[in-house]
């Protein structure tokens, strides 16, 4: 990542003037005019959005320097703390604007509040009291009962789309802490149905409320109702192209995946996978997940089980597949200090057991032989076999 360093705008220019008796005195050089808040604002987002955390907080800085209350301006300056590793620091620049702060705008900031929930993992009530402030207001402002953010960059229905959306997620999120820390509570089921249901009325097609509702199934050991709905949420977007802003982040996809391996969809898990790793080659998880359902694949077909269509591919072939893609995976995780050690855990299961049955990491040399072999068949999906984009 490249850094570069600018100068203040509010930094006067100095000139040196030579003054002498034949010439007169110069003019002043006239003064630079200040870059807009709003020039400053969207250079900042293009600086988070590239990563340059450094330069970005140089330029929120600057807004602050000059509107001390510029609430966009506070929200980027907790997720620049966030981003550097300050949790702390965040935390108190997000409680700045929700009250009972005195600094808290009117009506106070959602992603404030979201912010604040995601960062409160030790007391699940805390955050579900977070995350529900955050959901009133994007609801109130769905309803016009409140003014939406304003945005050069959207339409008034964009933004509109913009916000059900984060509410949608919003309650995904309350959804997964009462099928997670809160699981044990009697009313966790009940509350799982109704937060769905609300996602439903903002969205009835969403896919991610769709996969979620399939988790949900799955806790019941309702198999049948969470494949229908995985298929369901699949087919929302499973024909878009790579760039397409429709199609769900890379998270909301791979968690899918995490479901088909669960309810034995293993083809389908593997188209996704196979998309994701054409965008993005990189994705430890993806690595992890398509290492993990090739093994899968490999022993439902050395006990006879059927998995789709597979084509002529034998056990033994993906195995070898698995530990291909496992061993991607595990040096990915080690060159990037990969936060999620579970997954490393895994992988080393999975390869120690691989090894154990003489399937070892591929020869240098034979991976170009591998690579012209991928090229002549690639894993479809048993009722589609045209997928453009997974």
């Amino acid at each position: 990542m490249v850094r570069t360093k600018t100068r203040k705008a509010q930094r006067a220019i100095k000139s040196t003037v030579t003054v002498t008796t034949s010439k007169p005195t110069a003019t002043p050089a006239a003064a630079v005019p200040q870059p807009s808040i709003e020039a400053l604002v969207e250079k900042t987002q293009i600086l988070l959005a590239q990563c340059n955390y450094e330069l970005a907080y140089r330029f929120v800085k600057r807004i602050l320097e000059r509107e001390p209350s510029h609430v966009e301006a506070r929200e980027m300056l907790g997720l620049v703390e966030l981003e550097n590793g300050d949790i702390e620091a965040a935390k108190t620049v997000f409680r700045t604007l929700i009250p009972p702060s005195s600094t808290a705008p009117t009506p106070p900031s959602a992603s404030a509040y979201l912010y604040l929930a995601q960062l409160t993992d030790d007391d699940p009530n805390q955050a579900l009291d977070l995350y529900q402030n955050a959901l009133d207001l994007m609801s109130n402002q769905l309803k016009g009962k409140s003014p939406a953010p304003q945005s050069l960059k959207f339409s008034q229905m964009e933004m509109e789309d913009h916000i059900r959306e984060g509410a949608v997620r919003t309650i995904i999120a309350m959804v997964e802490i009462w099928m997670s820390d809160l699981c044990f509570h009697p009313d966790a089921e009940t509350k799982c149905e109704a937060l769905l249901q609300h996602a439903f009325t903002l969205d009835p097609s969403n896919p991610e409320a769709l996969a979620q509702l399939a988790s949900v199934r799955i806790s019941q050991q309702r198999p049948d109702e969470a494949k229908d709905l995985v298929q369901r949420s699949w087919a929302v977007w499973k024909g878009l192209e790579a760039d397409d802003a429709a199609l769900p982040p890379i998270s909301s996809r791979l968690s899918l995946t995490r479901l088909m391996l669960e309810l034995e969809m293993y083809t389908q898990a593997l188209t996704i996978l196979q998309g994701v790793l054409a965008s993005d080659e990189q994705e430890v998880e993806a690595w992890y997940l398509q290492g993990w359902c090739f093994y899968l694949v490999g022993e439902a077909l050395k006990d006879g089980r059927p998995v789709g269509d597979v084509g002529e591919s034998t056990w033994q072939d993906t195995m070898r597949e698995s530990r291909s893609s496992l061993d991607q995976c595990k040096e990915l995780h080690i060159a990037s200090e990969h936060p999620d050690a579970q997954i490393l855990e895994h992988v080393q299961e999975l390869i120690k057991e691989l090894e154990a049955s003489r399937f070892h990491a591929t020869a240098p040399e034979e991976e170009g032989d591998e690579a012209k072999d991928d090229e002549e068949g690639e894993w479809v999906d048993e009722e589609e076999s045209d997928v453009e984009m997974s």
